[in-house]
């Protein structure tokens, strides 16, 4: 398939700058029994039954965003992608080294340093695209007091103190605890914790995963010929309870729901070859129609930006054309896009 074949018309009105008043008040459109309907977040509850497992990714977003000056007086943008763990590393070890994207005017060369405040980031070199910092104290522990919360390129408003209030609660799930994403899993944005116990009260069981989104999930698919494209690299950690329950979810028929393309990746990236694992590491599975879906049942997804990787993702799971007529139904519906937007709910398309 080509890049094109994900493409699609999005007024830009419909891109969601705020996030709703409460976090369950968004629409849900639904695919499922290969049909296409209208409701809203709470309708949730009723197409879940006693015995589906419901798998949330509890990754945290940091303040991943720095304001720089280059040692030799040029401003520098920062973001992180990911942390650096040394190979001889302790458990629980905090680490001063990292990944980042780096807009310069002219490239960062080995050893130059980057000023933010009063401290200085090194550069130790470039993995690919991106520039391997050292920090002067752990990256998180720095990030916390000097950066900024991330928000998606496609959230363009003027900030003041209270929106920025409102990003600080609203771009982050109730269920966040591992630190390390850059973008926040939008799926789990709808869900309160009120919610999440009434699901619970139902039968429905509750298990986390973790995947720390990185910046490269904004980066645009730059070939027609989507057999080309290389998926940027996520650290992911799924614990052996978490496996056990899924094992016993199908043993006993119940369905295997992510909330979220995160919780797809990890999952499926971790049953690639067969057998879904317990463990740590790294993904960059890339799913396109025609992939073979091991674990996952059903998905509850945001919706996503025309000819990128999670489109792809999303109509490979839903089925190609559902999944392109569903867009297009809520473009026409003038459903709400992208991280602030409304969700869908969609039943795995049968093969």
């Amino acid at each position: 398939m080509q890049l094109s074949d994900f493409d699609y018309r999005l007024p830009e009105h419909l891109i969601a700058q705020r996030p709703t008043i409460q976090r369950t008040d968004s629409r849900l459109l639904q695919l499922v029994d290969g049909r296409i309907t209208h409701g809203t977040f709470d309708d949730l509850g009723s197409l879940l039954v006693p015995g589906d497992l419901l798998v949330l990714n509890d990754t945290r977003v940091v303040k991943a965003r720095l304001h720089a000056t280059k040692d030799s007086g040029g401003s520098a943008q920062v973001m992180l992608e990911r942390v650096l763990l040394p190979e001889d590393a302790a458990a629980g070890e905090l680490s001063c080294e990292a990944l980042c994207q780096v807009r310069v005017s002219k490239p960062l060369k080995t050893g130059r340093f980057l000023q933010v405040a009063d401290s200085r980031l090194e550069c130790l070199g470039r993995q690919g695209e991106f520039y391997h910092l050292r920090f002067p104290e752990p990256v998180f522990d720095f990030l916390q007091r000097h950066g900024q919360l991330p928000l998606p390129p496609y959230i363009q408003r003027e900030l003041d103190d209270e929106d920025a209030d409102v990003d600080e609660e609203r771009y982050q799930t109730v269920f966040a605890r591992n630190q390390g994403a850059v973008a926040a899993p939008t799926a789990g944005l709808h869900f309160s914790q009120e919610m999440l116990e009434a699901l619970q009260a139902r039968g429905i069981d509750i298990a986390y995963v973790t995947l720390h989104v990185g910046a490269g999930t904004f980066q645009p698919v730059r070939q027609d010929d989507i057999s080309t494209h290389v998926m940027h690299e996520e650290y992911y950690e799924i614990q052996p309870e978490v496996v056990d329950r899924i094992h016993q979810t199908k043993t006993d028929g119940g369905r295997v729901v992510a909330v979220g393309t995160t919780v797809i990746r990890t999952l499926e990236g971790a049953a690639v070859g067969g057998s879904l694992t317990a463990g740590s590491g790294s993904t960059r599975l890339f799913i396109t129609p025609g992939f073979s879906f091991n674990v996952v049942d059903a998905l509850v997804t945001n919706f996503h930006l025309p000819k990128s990787t999670l489109m792809m993702l999303v109509s490979a799971f839903g089925g190609y054309d559902l999944v392109m007529q569903a867009y297009a139904e809520a473009v026409h519906h003038e459903y709400r896009f992208f991280s602030y937007g409304d969700a869908m709910f969609i039943e795995k398309a049968l093969v």
